[in-house]
């Protein structure tokens, strides 16, 4: 087909018109907020047009008040921005690389209460443990560890430790890892979480920290743990 110079143009001009102007529109359609307090900031980006603001404010300030308090516990030197990032085309419920979070939006939507995934997510940015730095149970039994002591709203999310059972195992992780991180604290040593953190961040971490910090091997003190795990 043999085109007219003239319509060329038209043609060239309407396809410039199409495409050119599309990053403009798919970052119009982001909200961008950059908040910052007490030192700290927070770069807040909603990638969903439908995500509800209420959440979304209740998830920034929930931020300000956990994330400073896990910092003056376990690491001063984390991170002194953080990015949040309401992201649709994310299918977890929410996940960190290095300081910046990102969450489901449609997770909120069925879970709005569920506030508190913040204080679980931030303190994977304060933990920022090396690679090899130790098993993956500790890392996440230690960041639900932090949301049972930090969490700002853990009942309206009607989240819990749960009941100890004799299937569990300390490699479980999660909630089930935290409650006997919980127990270990109540019975051995009140500030085991804080040298277990300080030990994997700093790469130190052996098996030979458990009877250090406790005076009991792990499987010692799991054993003792389930036959008393009241807390």
């Amino acid at each position: 087909m043999v085109y007219s110079i003239q319509g060329l143009k038209r043609t060239v001009g309407m396809l410039c018109l199409s495409f050119c102007t599309l990053p403009a529109l798919t970052y119009a359609q982001q909200q961008q907020e950059t908040i910052t307090r007490n030192g700290y900031t927070l770069e807040y980006t909603n990638k969903s047009s439908d995500f509800d603001t209420a959440v979304g404010r209740r998830l920034i300030e929930a931020f300000f008040k956990v994330y400073p308090q896990e910092a003056a516990r376990y690491n001063r030197k984390t991170a002194k921005k953080v990015g949040f990032v309401i992201d649709p085309a994310y299918d977890g419920v929410a996940a960190t690389s290095g300081d910046v979070i990102v969450f489901n939006p449609a997770w909120f939507r069925s879970h709005p209460g569920d506030i508190d995934v913040v204080t679980h997510e931030a303190m994977h940015v304060v933990q920022a443990y090396p690679n090899g730095s130790g098993p993956g149970w500790i890392t996440e039994g230690i960041a639900d560890y932090v949301r049972y002591v930090f969490g700002v709203d853990n009942a309206g999310a009607k989240w819990a430790l749960p009941a100890f059972n004799p299937k569990q195992h300390y490699t479980n992780s999660y909630r089930i890892t935290a409650r006997f991180f919980v127990w270990v604290e109540k019975s051995k040593n009140k500030d085991f979480v804080k040298k277990l953190d300080a030990a994997m961040r700093g790469k130190k971490y052996t098996p030979a920290i458990w009877k250090k910090l406790t005076g009991s091997t792990l499987e010692e003190l799991w054993n003792e743990y389930a036959a008393n795990p009241a807390i």
